[in-house]
């Protein structure tokens, strides 16, 4: 019984139990919005969301990425100048996107409202602000590693908004404005709840420095175009799709195979939101050995997670859709040729790729060279959206849209090894060995830890 509590204690099963739980809440939540919308209007519902996502990537990505390395080291006289750091930037941040998004609104109002980003451009603004004091504090709790904290916040956002669908669902027909104002509403309390319980950090913030704020913003104008380019290589299917002719509609079929990735990234989200301030602390103390030693077991471990995944996808692919998206989606849809079941299977050999993908750009941020990741992402993200361009206008296929993300994510995965490997000289076989041994550790844990000895011996 001890050794079960110390494993539900264990920073990656928290972290992992939090994202799985978000991930299940949001899945389902996007499951019941499928089935009571039509499919125009929950098209516009998915890319108020998509782009929503985006602003926020520039609004955080600022200070995040640097707020979490630099605080994982920091001494206890300059880690309330950091947060009180992030606090001012994210806030100056915020004030920024809320005028820009307000301007575009009064000055191109016709088009706008033909769009189908009309409800992004009348909410964000507000939005922006009202979730600004819960992410500030989920980036706090990640640098102290606090997943505990992380999940309660995450499941009081996600839980609440889910019943608020499932009530629509059963009850009520609220309209898609009706719909945004409720998740306005949620993420105002949960806002309310980080700042009650002092965990946005936003009490810091006559605290900030000039020394502080520029190692913030030194860090972030790369860490902030990363994160940019990170998000545009998941939306930017979504983006060019909504100003093609294929329209709205489009959008919401492919978000459903897009959705479903998300089941993938659980494990993803989750391992990297342990690892990065682990490789940040060990790089910053100089323990360049520990950080390889980390980017092994990380990688590997996911790796092998991923084939399993990915099998799991591409063999119940028409199953998931029907429990996702209901009956409805399983066809071909005769206006844009789109079979969504096909997309899922391509998403789930795409999925393969993720794990070793995403640990070297965590591995040359851990390191200080946010701008080398940032080139990697550049790369990608040019590749990509070529690919998208191509696959939409000249082929008018969804399904080449799908395949040029795994063509972009090979070419991120050796750019990333690439670079990474002139800093800490890899041994590739070693991600697979260590993958290998995070599993067998696991086991002796689980089993009580009596051949431990031998695993040590084996791996020595």
């Amino acid at each position: 019984m001890d050794k079960f509590k110390k494993i539900l204690k264990e920073d990656n099963f928290l972290s992992l139990a939090g994202n799985a739980i978000i991930a299940v809440l949001g899945i389902s939540g996007f499951a019941l919005l499928a089935r009571s919308l039509s499919l125009e209007v929950f098209g516009e519902w998915v890319l108020f969301i998509t782009a929503g996502a985006f602003v926020e990537m520039f609004r955080f990505g600022i200070t995040n990425t640097g707020l979490i390395r630099y605080l994982s080291g920091a001494d206890s006289s300059s880690r309330y100048q950091l947060i009180g750091s992030n606090a001012l930037i994210s806030l100056g941040a915020t004030v920024g996107v809320a005028i820009l998004l307000l301007g575009c609104n009064f000055f191109f109002k016709d088009a706008i409202a033909d769009s189908g980003y009309r409800l992004f451009f009348i909410w964000y603004p507000l939005m922006a602000f009202l979730n600004l004091p819960w992410n500030n504090a989920l980036v706090v709790l990640q640098a102290d590693r606090e997943y505990g904290k992380i999940l309660i916040l995450k499941s009081i956002n996600s839980g609440v908004f889910f019943l608020v669908v499932l009530v629509n669902f059963l009850f009520l027909e609220l309209t898609l404005n009706q719909l945004v104002i409720a998740l306005l509403v949620v993420n105002a309390l949960t806002s309310i709840i980080s700042l009650l319980l002092g965990w946005d950090g936003v009490n810091h913030i006559t605290k900030a420095s000039k020394e502080t704020n520029k190692t913030l913003l030194n860090f972030g104008k790369y860490t902030t175009f990363t994160l940019i380019g990170t998000n545009l290589l998941r939306s930017a299917d979504t983006f060019i799709i909504s100003l093609s002719p294929l329209g709205n509609a489009a959008v919401a079929l492919y978000s459903i195979p897009l959705k479903l990735t998300e089941l993938q990234q659980i494990p993803l989200r989750s391992f990297v939101a342990t690892a990065f301030p682990k490789m940040s602390k060990a790089s910053v103390q100089g323990k360049i050995d520990e950080v390889k030693e980390l980017f092994y077991t990380y990688s590997g471990a996911l790796t092998y997670l991923f084939v399993a995944l990915s099998l799991f996808t591409f063999v119940f692919a028409e199953f998931l859709v029907l429990i996702l998206s209901g009956e409805q989606y399983l066809s071909v849809d005769p206006e844009t040729g789109l079979n969504v079941v096909t997309i899922v299977r391509i998403f789930s050999i795409y999925g393969l790729l993720l794990p070793i993908d995403r640990m070297t750009g965590i591995g040359l941020d851990s390191i200080n060279k946010p701008n080398v990741n940032a080139l990697k992402v550049l790369l990608m993200v040019v590749a990509n959206v070529v690919g998208d361009i191509v696959a939409i206008f000249v082929f008018k296929s969804l399904v080449l849209v799908a395949i040029a993300s795994i063509a972009f994510t090979i070419v991120g995965i050796w750019l990333g090894m690439y670079f990474l490997d002139k800093e800490l000289t890899l041994s590739y076989k070693d991600i697979f060995r260590k993958g290998i041994d995070f599993y067998r550790d696991m086991f002796y844990k689980a089993t009580g830890g009596k051949q431990n000895s031998y695993a040590k011996v084996n791996r020595s």
